[in-house]
């Protein structure tokens, strides 16, 4: 067909189906939306951080040494630790983040986050919100704990109470990141992230819940 100013435009007749995959999105809802995929890995999320709060609160029943509450907490929580950040984030979450040492012998930590589109294994919402409430509420209390033993003077406890609330914030500190860098479609190395962006993202923190 020729237009007005000479330009010849070409007509296309024949049209192309494009099939939506609607089951595929069906069946990647069904799953998400199940209620527990990962029991096992669900009750060991939870586990160790409560038992070593209920351990704290119990010391005094527990145990008259201090020595051997101190290392049964702090056990608990290295487990926790262990648990949480090479296990429970990457099948609950799709997150994992990690310290490596490269080429030139500097220490670099890498984030990562899943895609959910390729994330056959994550878990459920209802896995996902456990697994961030208990990534949360934990150092919370943890926090509790150390403004009690401040005012009350114990300062024997105020060093357990600080060492639990690392181990707990370390934790959740690197996947707050890993969730940035999969909102933000950015590499999983990024070494200009900062604690500010964070400030910066409230939803980051108040999307999980």
């Amino acid at each position: 067909m020729m237009t007005p100013m000479g330009i010849t435009v070409t007509m296309a007749d024949d049209t192309e189906d494009v099939q939506l995959d609607f089951a595929a999105d069906e069946q990647e809802s069904a799953r998400r939306s199940a209620v527990i995929r990962h029991p096992l890995v669900s009750f060991f999320h939870l586990f160790f951080r409560v038992v070593a709060i209920v351990a704290y609160l119990l010391c005094d029943w527990i145990s008259e040494s201090f020595s051997s509450c101190f290392v049964l907490i702090l056990t608990l929580l290295s487990f926790d630790f262990w648990s949480v950040k090479n296990v429970t984030g990457r099948l609950l979450v799709g997150l994992r983040w990690w310290n490596q040492i490269d080429e030139d012998g500097k220490s670099l930590w890498v984030f990562e986050a899943k895609k959910a589109s390729l994330g056959k294994d994550i878990g459920t919402e209802a896995e996902a919100r456990i697994f961030w409430l208990g990534l949360i509420i934990c150092p919370l209390i943890w926090t509790l704990f150390f403004f009690i033993s401040l005012f009350s003077l114990k300062i024997k406890w105020l060093s357990l109470v600080v060492a639990s609330i690392s181990l707990q914030v370390a934790n959740l500190y690197g996947y707050l990141r890993c969730k940035a860098v999969g909102e933000d479609g950015q590499p999983a190395d990024i070494r200009s992230f900062s604690g500010q962006h964070l400030l910066q993202r409230p939803d980051i923190i108040f999307g999980i819940l």
